[in-house]
């Protein structure tokens, strides 16, 4: 650990948690959560399968997870509000695959609008991105892993789905939604062995955010963390794969909060 607590700490070596396993990351392009969670899989062990809508940026981000896994993943251009787009990405990986033993449902949506200015179309768009797209993947997924008899999933949540933030109604409802459509899914999947859990991420900095969050609100934010600086998103992606391993086979319905932010 640096000796100053608002560096980073060092980058963790790899253990294997993941050997021998299929993971599917959505939203895996630039340089977020979900580009995070896939590297840091593909170095656990794991073969990766990833999806943006994005198709340089998702080239980009598989060229750069084949020199960590020997091979360029399976990399599919997938709009998670299209489920014909969903069940291509589930379809391309058990093809190449055969199974998919892990689904990170990443894919989301943000904005700041007060919900007296919000439109219809405003709303909507988070919704259907973060809160159904969630949906159609964990949908997806579950009619794999169910008659298989294993498998695991995890949604990625949002601090802001328990803390109210203003400007956020659309954001925090859909993550609140995440949450719930996670507990409900992990009491549904339980019966055939399969697993859902859920991350909820406080203030995790990458430079994305950067371009679509004014830096009063980032300072805002910031000013929170016990720690004095955002997580790096591996850090995120780190317990990511912790609940997609063998480590984490007594855990299901939980979102599991990763934040260093008092209220």
């Amino acid at each position: 650990m640096s000796d100053d607590a608002t560096l980073p700490p060092p980058y963790p070596d790899a253990h294997g948690l993941l050997d021998g396993k299929v993971v599917i990351v959505t939203a895996a392009a630039g340089a977020g959560i979900g580009f995070a969670t896939a590297k840091r899989a593909a170095e656990e062990g794991a073969t990766v399968v990833i999806c943006d809508v994005h198709e340089r940026r998702l080239g980009e981000a598989a060229d750069q997870i084949g020199l960590i896994a020997g091979e360029r993943p399976v990399a599919v251009l997938c709009d998670v509000t299209v489920e014909d787009d969903v069940q291509r990405l589930f379809d391309a990986a058990i093809a190449e695959h055969g199974r998919v033993d892990v689904a990170v449902n990443n894919a989301g949506l943000g904005g700041t609008a007060n919900l007296v200015d919000m439109t219809d179309d405003e709303w909507s768009k988070v919704l259907d991105v973060t809160l159904t797209g969630a949906m159609r993947c964990t949908r997806a997924a579950l009619r794999h892993m169910c008659p298989r008899g294993e498998g695991v999933i995890i949604n990625n949540a949002s601090i802001l789905g328990w803390r109210a933030q203003a400007g956020q109604a659309h954001y925090a409802a859909a993550k609140a939604g995440v949450m719930a459509l996670t507990r409900c899914a992990a009491m549904e999947a339980a019966a055939s062995g399969v697993r859902v859990n859920a991350v909820s991420p406080s203030f995790a900095m990458h430079p994305f955010l950067a371009k679509v969050v004014a830096q009063e609100t980032l300072d805002e934010l910031l000013a929170r963390e016990a720690f004095g600086r955002p997580a790096e998103p591996w850090e995120v992606a780190n317990v990511i794969v912790f609940l997609a391993s063998d480590y984490s086979s007594y855990m299901t319905g939980e979102v599991v909060s990763v934040s260093s932010q008092h209220p």
